[in-house]
């Protein structure tokens, strides 16, 4: 029955083989037009729970759609998000090995919580206090469905399209840098490919953490001490392939690079 709660695991095997096989699937929107964003988050968080008795661990969270044009896009009032496992986090100057089918990498602001964010109705001040430190990210975004051709059910069923992420090493404090106009230079094999401010994202990315624990807080998870937040993309995101040389330099917040597995 389409849209039901038998559907679930049959779709979110689907996506789970896709990821193993490298091998993307027909949109999930397209096979069920009466699937629905909630629907899409428990696909999501059935893998999760998969994956986690499978050994990895939840270090955080990525929110997608942070930027107006992706929203308008897609059709949707606000961002999505997905869960970062341990096995998708690299560090500035590693080789990912991450096996990917079709990635894009996209300029990030990260930000790392010392303290919980619980009780709803958290604000942009809220986060500030909470946050440990900031840093430049890489996000390798990745899709399981072909030609990246995602409605917003798609994204969110398919772990908000997440592949994998590199942090950069030069901690930064929160209030030392203005994060709505620190500005970042993307390049791919040493080329300029795209720029974009820290405000591109909800107008500043704190807001997308305060968003991110709201949400959570609504669905009755606390967005916790340690987790690592990719707050969202502050440019367009650049396709990307093995063997490429990818950099960030995020003014005050320092350089993360990486090189994809040829």
């Amino acid at each position: 029955m389409a849209g039901s709660t038998q559907s679930i695991p049959n779709y979110a095997e689907a996506l789970y083989e896709a990821e193993r096989n490298l091998k993307a699937i027909a949109p999930l929107s397209a096979e069920d037009e009466h699937l629905t964003v909630e629907d899409a988050y428990q696909i999501q968080l059935y893998n999760v729970a998969r994956k986690t008795r499978e050994g990895d661990r939840v270090v955080g969270y990525k929110v997608g759609l942070t930027s107006q044009p992706m929203q308008q896009m897609l059709g949707v009032p606000e961002p999505d998000f997905g869960h970062l496992f341990a096995s998708m986090h690299y560090q500035s100057g590693d080789v990912v090995e991450h096996p990917l089918i079709q990635p894009k990498v996209e300029p990030e602001i990260a930000f790392l919580l010392k303290e919980d964010l619980s009780g709803g109705r958290i604000s942009v001040q809220d986060v500030i206090q909470a946050i440990a430190y900031v840093l430049p990210a890489l996000e390798i975004i990745d899709s399981r469905v072909t030609d990246w051709n995602i409605r917003l059910v798609d994204t969110v069923a398919d772990n908000a399209s997440a592949g994998c992420f590199a942090l950069g090493d030069m901690p930064t404090d929160i209030h030392n840098v203005d994060l709505g106009t620190v500005g970042g230079t993307l390049r791919v094999n040493g080329q300029v490919v795209e720029t974009g401010a820290g405000a591109a994202v909800l107008g500043h990315p704190a807001a997308s953490v305060a968003w991110l624990a709201n949400k959570l807080n609504a669905l009755g998870t606390t967005l916790q001490k340690g987790s690592v937040i990719l707050s969202g993309s502050v440019s367009s995101a650049v396709p990307v392939k093995p063997g490429d040389r990818v950099s960030l330099s995020f003014g005050r917040l320092g350089r993360v690079a990486v090189t994809l597995r040829a």
